[in-house]
């Protein structure tokens, strides 16, 4: 039985399945639609056409509320964040931050930060 959990965690981390929930609960709760099953449908079906063109997840945050995000973390208004609150923040929009191009203590700009998301 053991064995059959792992086998189960690791299709859901292979296929990226708790990532793609979270951002579509947080799309759903964030426009609240009259028709939340047809947007969640809409929705898979950009997420279905981005993966077509670049094998990803396509943009589900506008640049609008990546730079909101960014001027939270970015307090003294710098211009840039600390890698540390990069992962954190992409960990709470549910995103993996395994391959991320920067390290824990190196400066990331807002672009280098929507690039990445």
């Amino acid at each position: 039985q053991l064995h059959g959990e792992r086998q189960c965690r690791e299709y859901l981390r292979q296929h990226r399945i708790p990532e793609l929930l979270h951002r579509l609960s947080e799309l759903l709760l964030h426009h609240r639609p009259e028709r939340p099953r047809e947007f969640l449908i809409a929705a898979l079906e950009r997420v279905k056409a981005g993966r077509r063109a670049k094998g990803e997840f396509p943009d589900l945050m506008d640049d609008a509320n990546l730079e909101a995000l960014f001027g939270l973390l970015d307090v003294l208004g710098r211009g840039r964040i600390e890698g540390a609150q990069g992962r954190a923040a992409f960990k709470t929009l549910g995103l993996g931050t395994e391959d991320l191009p920067f390290g824990d203590d190196e400066g990331i700009t807002l672009d280098t930060f929507k690039e990445e998301v």
